[in-house]
């Protein structure tokens, strides 16, 4: 019997996955044994939702995109009673020489879009919970540890510190009680990779998270998620009930001595409780604001208890490590960075989405090979990587490795794994207000630097965006840059400045196209935008209808004109115009 899975993420959601889901169930009632019906999480394919897989057998699938319930009934008849496949609904063309899948190695996605992330059984069959049952029964915690330094494995959170390393400070800790927390305060614009992984595969976190417990010598943990992620929590508690009944979470794990619980803690969406102690204080019902460090939470952290606190795809790819052997792990990626990397694409790439890419590949690899170039094909412009905490780089820099140092040296950091392409409609000035906006609205206020000192750059920004900037901005911009920088408490604040930077290094042309010819050479910027209508112009007057201000004169089948004291710069007249009249400069 055939098998569809319908990818019910929180992007298949949004595409209508779920009226499709209800589309396919109708049609069981009238085929009622045509085939089976599961929901899957999300392949990572979201340009192409809602997606569905029909199984035929272990090594036969069909995989269709964008899905609608219309389209259900003709899948039905064709595909499932027919065996017959409608080549123009593939999600991934046969002569697709850049397949989306085939270019990544996946590690910590592995079953994500594959299985049932609410049946940890399929969960068992694909190889689950056996990296546990290998810890507990056949190693020491310390052969733990050892496996996982040797693998080379570094946190995927951002700071890239090497999680072997990490456990073993956890480890030597003096405490009669220690914690684990995951991470799962995904926070950075345009980032879902944490989301996506706790909807399509909960149980590796959970499973991580034992492995973690019992190298340190933990048995309560938690895992702090922001309560906008209900789908991910829904899973989370699913999973936790599951691997309770089979006695993979609780007391005497696999019949050992070793007892282990997870709790699920719901953050309020502050992104500021991504930094450790600030997390840690949140937990406890105080106020989320970040700490001074030493001591650091391996030593004195929850509850003052030594915690180790990891992020979920940290904990995904444990796992994978204890079963396969760290030295396989670190057969993949460079001398520096081992292993793979899970980005989140956004932005004007063609094929958005969750891709995972063995370090040491190039940025220019993820987006032209795996993500198949910029949307209709316009010029690459930059690639924003480290969301707020990180910075831009220029398309001539992006032959860059994956590699933590590379990645560093330009400015910008390798974060939590977002990643969001611009193109030659993009305007740097503007990327680098909207990210410095977020920082400012997320700073939690404890210092004066990160306080106020993110709020006088974004004034700045704010005038130079509308034509009033000077030069001398520029140079209060770098000093209250390194002022943020050296005086803010945490790593937020201390990163804050970096998408300024970044585009003031790379895109200083564009600041100064600003100030001085006050033009924003991307068009962006509507302050300094101006409108005029060129010979192209047939009179429609299709314009001035739309135009909210009658700021557009002509007769009918008449050039048109605009003027420019009554013009808001709503950009109407532009987006109706069908003969590219309307010009804006």
């Amino acid at each position: 019997m055939k098998t569809v899975k319908v990818g019910l993420g929180t992007c298949g959601i949004s595409a209508g996955g779920e009226k499709v889901y209800k589309a396919f169930q109708e049609e069981l009632k009238e085929h009622p044994n045509a085939f089976v019906l599961k929901e899957t999480g999300c392949i990572g394919m979201c340009y192409s939702e809602v997606l569905i897989e029909i199984e035929n057998g272990a090594d036969s699938s069909v995989f269709y995109g964008e899905v609608t319930p219309e389209r259900v009934g003709e899948i039905v008849e064709k595909t499932i009673l027919s065996d017959d496949t409608i080549e123009d609904w593939l999600a991934v063309k046969k002569d697709n020489t850049k397949n989306f899948l085939e270019n990544q190695t996946r590690i910590v996605l592995r079953n994500c879009g594959i299985i049932d992330p609410g049946s940890i059984d399929e969960y068992i069959e694909k190889g689950g919970y056996e990296g546990a049952k290998k810890a507990l029964t056949t190693m020491t915690p310390d052969d733990v540890i050892q496996d996982v330094i040797k693998s080379g494995l570094k946190g995927r959170g951002g700071g890239g510190f090497p999680t072997g390393v990490k456990w073993n400070f956890t480890k030597g800790a003096k405490g009669d009680q220690k914690y684990i927390i995951c991470n799962a305060d995904e926070g950075d614009p345009g980032a879902f990779m944490d989301r996506s992984v706790l909807e399509g595969d909960p149980n590796a976190v959970l499973e991580g998270m034992i492995i973690a417990g019992y190298a340190i010598g933990a048995d309560a943990s938690y895992i702090y998620c922001r309560a906008e992620y209900p789908k991910a929590i829904a899973r989370l508690r699913q999973a936790i009930a599951q691997a309770k009944k089979k006695n993979f979470l609780g007391d005497n794990i696999f019949g050992t001595d070793f007892s282990f619980n997870i709790k699920i803690k719901e953050g309020a969406g502050a992104f500021v409780c991504g930094e450790e102690t600030a997390l840690i204080a949140s937990i406890e019902g105080k106020r989320g604001m970040p700490k001074f460090r030493p001591p650091f939470p391996a030593i004195s952290g929850l509850w003052g208890k030594p915690t180790n606190i990891n992020n979920v795809e940290t904990f995904a790819n444990v796992p994978w490590i204890i079963l396969k052997g760290g030295d396989a792990y670190a057969a993949y990626g460079t001398d520096d960075s081992k292993g793979t990397k899970v980005f989140a694409m956004a932005g004007k790439v063609k094929r958005t989405g969750l891709v995972e890419v063995p370090m040491g590949c190039s940025i220019n690899e993820i987006i032209f090979d795996v993500c198949d170039g910029i949307v209709d094909d316009k010029k690459f412009k930059a690639v924003q990587m480290g969301g707020p905490s990180g910075g831009c780089i220029p398309a001539d820099q992006c032959d860059v490795k994956i590699d933590y140092k590379e990645i560093n040296k330009t400015g910008a950091i390798m974060g939590s794994g977002g990643m969001v392409v611009m193109d030659e409609t993009t305007c740097m000035v503007d990327v680098a207000k909207f990210f410095l906006s977020f920082t400012q609205d997320e700073s939690c206020g404890k210092c004066t630097f990160c306080r106020i000192g993110t709020k006088r750059m974004l004034e700045i920004l704010e005038r130079i965006t509308i034509g009033e900037g000077t030069m001398e901005d520029l140079d209060n911009l770098e000093e209250l840059s390194g002022q943020i920088k050296n005086a803010s408490l945490c790593g937020l604040g201390q990163t804050a400045p970096n998408p300024v930077l970044t585009t003031m290094k790379y895109f200083k042309d564009e600041y100064i196209a600003h100030i001085q010819d006050k033009k924003c050479p991307a068009h962006v910027c509507s302050a300094i935008l101006e409108y005029t209508i060129n010979d192209a112009c047939t009179g429609c007057t299709i314009c001035a209808k739309a135009c909210p201000t009658d700021a557009i004169l002509g007769d009918k089948k008449e050039l048109h004109i605009i003027e420019q004291d009554k013009c808001i710069k709503c950009g109407k007249c532009f987006t109706v115009c069908r003969f590219d009249a309307v010009v804006k400069d």
